[in-house]
């Protein structure tokens, strides 16, 4: 773990006999100096072996990845020196954890604590959002229609829930099986919202912040915990003008870390089918993906046979080299057609199972 040997000359300190030992003779009055002493030279030992340990870190990234790193300012978190369980062995490993801060953006993940999972669609000023008689603000504007078939009815009792206990400054258990039909809880945080002064049910009527009028509509608002999930837009977006194909197919290559494409499959070229856009579609499936160029006999349909002249000889004033057909012998009937790169690819193996294909030019 330590090829370079970068932790065997760590500086030195005074030892702990100094402090310990009643045999050195320290007097009491020069223990605190002692003590001050050992602690600097650990400190500066332990710093040495940290900024060795990013150093070393920082190179074994850009040495197993071959990239640079991301451009994301980031924070660093956490520092711990790996060692043996009593910490007395020589350094082994340094873990360094990294924080990036991030705003959350159109597209990021969150989710409440009963699988209501959901994907921020808008973002929108504070200004603009509906308030209530009191003044509040909601954070999250949540759409009703994921409730009927999810059927997680614990939030909406967690948002009567924190609402009752923000109002009146209780602590509510969350025991499972707490209520009963005899005694329900929304009986039970009802009256609590009833004796704040609220609705039995939650909702309220909340205000336009735009143009101020009422809304129509009741609306439940409450206190529910939200969490930020760890899937964000800046770790899976994708872009590619240009870059690798597959050796094979001479199509484009796929995976975001080797800056491939997004696979345009059947139900999406029927989006575009379905929209009238056959120009579009003809430039996403062909034009970008893996056109080719290909010569085929007009008179025996092979696509195979056409093969381009041997070079003349050095001394010869002919440059300008034919395609010549090897089953027909003739060279006017070749002609150029474009076509997908898989497809000649699947005509060559199909030779190879002794299968013939001819195509039709006109």
């Amino acid at each position: 773990m330590d090829p370079a040997g970068r932790w065997q000359n760590l500086p030195s300190g005074p030892s702990l006999k100094h402090l310990t030992d009643p045999s050195y003779g320290v007097p009491r009055e020069q223990q605190k100096p002692a003590l001050q002493e050992l602690t600097r030279a650990h400190v500066e030992s332990f710093d040495y072996a940290v900024r060795e340990g990013l150093s070393h870190a920082v190179q074994g990234y850009q040495l197993c990845t071959g990239e640079e790193m991301s451009k994301e300012n980031c924070i660093v978190d956490n520092i711990k020196v790996c060692s043996n369980d009593t910490g007395s062995g020589k350094f082994k490993c340094i873990c360094i954890t990294m924080r990036v801060p991030r705003n959350p953006t159109i597209g990021d993940k969150f989710a409440s604590r009963h699988g209501q999972k959901g994907i921020l669609s808008r973002l929108w000023p504070v200004e603009d959002m509906p308030f209530t008689e009191s003044g509040m603000v909601p954070d999250i504007l949540f759409n009703p229609h994921g409730f009927p078939s999810r059927m997680t009815i614990g939030m909406l009792i967690e948002s009567m829930a924190g609402k009752s206990a923000a109002l009146h400054g209780l602590c509510h258990d969350a025991t499972p099986f707490t209520f009963s039909e005899e005694n329900s809880a929304l009986e039970y945080f009802g009256e609590l919202l009833k004796a704040a002064g609220y609705n039995f049910y939650g909702t309220e009527r909340l205000y336009s912040g735009i143009s101020g009028i009422e809304l129509e509509a009741d609306i439940f608002i409450g206190v529910v915990y939200y969490q930020r999930l760890r899937h964000m837009v800046s770790d899976k977006f994708q872009v590619r003008t240009t870059g690798a194909r597959d050796k094979v197919t001479n199509q484009p290559i796929g995976g975001r870390n080797v800056q491939g494409g997004i696979r345009f499959g059947e139900m999406e070229r029927d989006a575009l089918l379905a929209h009238g856009t056959s120009f579009l579609l003809h430039d996403r499936l062909f034009n970008c993906s893996d056109r080719s160029v290909a010569h085929v006999c007009v008179k025996c349909g092979s696509l195979l046979s056409p093969l381009l002249e041997k070079p003349p000889p050095s001394w010869s004033a002919t440059r300008n080299r034919k395609y010549n057909c090897a089953l027909c012998d003739r060279s006017d009937t070749i002609d150029t057609v474009s076509v997908p790169y898989v497809f000649r690819y699947f005509v060559a193996e199909l030779a190879a199972m002794n299968i013939k294909v001819k195509l039709d030019v006109i």
